[in-house]
């Protein structure tokens, strides 16, 4: 029986949902690669060294890095536009019940990157480290210059993206629950070009990500409000950012 949870909508539907979740992600990474390489080019004219990106100024750093998801915005403002994408999701300032949703989602996912990572090391299986966790340990104040980006472009955009259109898509076609599920699987998959290591290091780092958005969708679910997985979403990255700034001002 259809519900809010589970539905099977129309083959129309379906295959929208799938195709258009696909092409937003494969068009927001592609326009966003294209928006970075461009703003590189305009550093390099500048006789900056943008090969090597660790020879940057951290404040260089931070907004060549940013640029990237400008382009997820330009595919996000462009999907809302021709193709009512503001349909898909909600999104308001915070109420009182929204912030302890924060408080409490931010809990959640240290809980559950606790549990991960703890059972990882338990069975002996290595995870890979991202690029920017690489940065932070050569220049550790690069940490507290992407607290800022984090929450006002890497945040917004991803949770826009995966949460809001994304989950929106897959939610019209089969309701809340796989929305979720088939969101985060989205989610985890890119995350592979952003990871340092070999391929075997990559995947409990993919599964990692993939649970933490599993998270991420269920509050977005419950709350009704893009807002709350944004600030957790910005609030996480910025506590592991302080976390390796201080892993790495101690060696």
């Amino acid at each position: 029986m259809a519900s809010e949870y589970y539905r099977v909508a129309d083959l129309e539907t379906r295959v929208e949902s799938l195709l258009h979740s696909v092409a937003l992600v494969v068009a927001a990474f592609v326009f966003g690669t294209l928006v970075f390489l461009s703003a590189a080019s305009v550093l390099r004219a500048a006789g900056f060294e943008v090969e090597t990106m660790a020879s940057l100024p951290p404040l260089l750093y931070t907004a060549l890095t940013a640029t990237q998801f400008l382009g997820f915005f330009a595919v996000i403002a462009f999907y809302v536009r021709f193709h009512r994408g503001g349909d898909l999701f909600a999104i308001e300032v915070p109420s009182l019940r929204s912030l302890l949703w924060i408080a409490g989602g931010f809990v959640g996912l240290f809980a559950v990157a606790a549990i991960l990572s703890a059972v990882f090391r338990y069975v002996g299986v290595d995870t890979a480290v991202n690029q920017v966790t690489r940065q932070i340990e050569q220049y550790p104040v690069l940490a507290f210059y992407m607290i800022p980006v984090t929450f006002l472009f890497v945040a917004p955009a991803e949770e826009l993206l995966y949460r809001g259109l994304v989950q929106g898509l897959f939610r019209r076609a089969y309701g809340s629950v796989p929305a979720v599920l088939f969101a985060s699987l989205l989610f985890g998959a890119p995350h592979y070009f952003a990871l340092l290591g070999p391929g075997d290091t990559k995947l409990p780092s993919i599964v990692l990500i993939t649970v933490l958005g599993l998270v991420l969708g269920a509050l977005y679910e419950l709350t009704e409000n893009l807002a709350v997985p944004i600030l957790v979403h910005a609030c996480w990255n910025s506590f592991s950012f302080l976390s390796q700034y201080l892993e790495a001002a101690m060696l």
